[in-house]
């Protein structure tokens, strides 16, 4: 089975080819845009089919990063997965910024417990905290830094993601292993996560943790000027 993988959660646009049943990755193609996720997405999407010398007629897989992480690049992301899928009639499953960090800092230092944990300004922190098998402990949640503080002094414990060293500097008298301290993974963890994850035949959704930043005008109307 050939996935396609997409991750516009922080900077990057990114995308990757997967071979499932190989276990390899045939194609990627990654652009660092901080913004324009929609304008690029389509582009480095053609590019990583190219490069594996696939089309979307070999899909039969679609793996989306769900965030948290960028109100709208997670929306771009998520939207066209949601797309694909209905398009091509093939499952999608989403992969959290979050479980694919975690993953990182097992493949760099072996079985462990992570806490993996976004700064998301206004002091608060997105985070989750994973066993050594990647399983779940504490699901995505907003947390202060005490908080996250608290969570990681109560227990032997790696750190990843933007706020990690944050939090390791709220702990007195602990030394942490740190995995990566970035926003989010490497596309090629989301296309292995995704491969072994079982569909269950929901759609994936985007995790946002609070509100965005933009709201409507209240009324939509200016109000009427009294004579």
């Amino acid at each position: 089975m050939i996935l396609l993988a997409i991750d516009c959660a922080a900077s990057l646009c990114a995308a990757s080819v997967y071979d499932v049943d190989a276990g390899r990755e045939l194609g990627r193609s990654v652009c660092d845009l901080g913004k324009g996720h929609a304008e690029h997405l389509m582009a480095v999407i053609d590019e990583a089919l190219t490069q594996a010398g696939k089309s979307y007629a070999d899909l039969g897989r679609i793996a989306v990063s769900t965030g948290p992480g960028s109100f709208t690049g997670v929306r771009v992301a998520v939207s066209a997965a949601r797309g694909f899928s209905l398009a091509l009639k093939v499952p999608a499953v989403g992969v959290t910024t979050l479980e694919a960090l975690a993953a990182e800092t097992r493949d760099a230092l072996g079985p462990c417990k992570v806490l993996a944990a976004l700064d998301a300004g206004r002091a608060e922190l997105h985070a989750a905290v994973y066993d050594e098998d990647g399983q779940a402990i504490h699901t995505p949640v907003v947390l202060t830094l005490d908080e996250a503080a608290a969570i990681a002094a109560s227990d032997k414990i790696a750190l990843a993601g933007t706020a990690a060293r944050l939090v390791a500097g709220a702990v007195t008298g602990k030394i942490f292993e740190f995995g990566p301290v970035s926003a989010t993974a490497d596309i090629g963890t989301y296309a292995r996560i995704a491969a072994g994850k079982t569909v269950d035949g929901e759609r994936p959704k985007p995790i946002y943790l609070r509100a965005p930043d933009a709201k409507p005008q209240a009324g939509f109307v200016l109000p009427r000027e009294e004579k």
